[in-house]
């Protein structure tokens, strides 16, 4: 049975940064693409980055254009994680973050941004 869990959001001022977490079980994390997205309530998902296993088409890492800069994808395949590191943060950053692993979600770990 596949989980993923998210972890690291929280409460921050704008300005400021996060690192979200995604600790992954029951499947083979290093050779599966992972991508973080987020969610409003009510809207569709938004793809904020991905990063490709070694080998594989995709190999690399991607993020949404308007957040480059500020936001970098990572990932340990020796802890089975992988990392979202939030910088500058800013009000329209606040959703919930989702890990998604081929057909696999976790249960999302909210960031809040205000003052």
């Amino acid at each position: 049975q596949v989980q993923l869990v998210e972890s690291g959001g929280g409460l921050v001022r704008p300005g400021g940064s996060l690192r979200l977490s995604c600790h992954a079980s029951g499947i083979d994390f290093a050779i599966n693409d992972i991508a973080w997205y987020r969610r409003a309530p009510g809207d569709g998902g938004e793809l904020v980055a991905a990063i490709g296993h070694v080998g594989g088409p995709n190999f690399g890492t991607h993020v949404l254009p308007s957040l480059r800069g500020r936001f970098t994808i990572s990932r340990d395949n020796a802890k089975n994680e992988v990392y979202l590191q939030m910088n500058n943060l800013r009000p329209q950053d606040s959703d919930i973050y989702y890990c998604n692993i081929l057909t696999n979600w976790g249960q999302g770990t909210r960031v809040t941004v205000s003052a």
